[in-house]
């Protein structure tokens, strides 16, 4: 079953007034992540400066056995062979949950240019919640931080993730 997004909006239009577009194609890849894999469902896609999908990834570190094989960094490599360089100059990464110390540091050495994120993460958020590892002065690049885009979208299905895996009824979507 192909799973239609929105059209994104008109040309022209500024990358920020597509935020919303963008996390809901995250969160369809999350959902995958949990109907196809039953992975933790964390969805992410790269965007460039021109609209482009450059990357995309879901959770894949429990089917992979590879604990490095987050949403983020899945898409991060997709994109980095698809433009065959390690900088992903220009580029937004839209992520259904706050990225975690591994993959902020990520975002860092990558020099993605922004990070949109839906809902935040109490235990191992590294953007701000438990850590603010993209805010920290030291590093030479700077990544523009927008958190909470369909955050109560985002964090029911992950909630109800954890609910299933604990026999408990999920909660209603919003």
């Amino acid at each position: 079953m192909v799973e239609r997004l929105p059209a994104p909006p008109p040309l022209g239009v500024p990358v920020h007034d597509q935020d919303e577009h963008w996390m809901q194609h995250a969160l369809a890849l999350a959902e995958r992540a949990e109907r196809e894999f039953n992975e933790i469902p964390v969805g992410a896609v790269l965007v460039g400066a021109d609209g482009t999908v450059l990357g995309e990834g879901w959770n894949l570190n429990i089917a992979d056995h590879d604990p490095s094989a987050h949403a983020e960094i899945v898409a991060m490599r997709q994109a980095g062979r698809a433009l065959a360089n390690h900088r992903l100059l220009g580029s937004t990464l839209y992520v259904t949950l706050e990225p975690c110390a591994m993959c902020a540091m990520a975002v860092v050495h990558a020099r993605v240019a922004r990070l949109v994120y839906a809902a935040t993460d109490p235990k191992t958020g590294a953007c701000g919640s438990v850590f603010d590892l993209l805010g920290d002065p030291r590093h030479n690049h700077r990544v523009e931080l927008h958190g909470g885009v369909l955050a109560k979208e985002a964090s029911t299905r992950l909630t109800n993730y954890f609910r299933a895996k604990r026999g408990k009824p999920p909660l209603l979507l919003p």
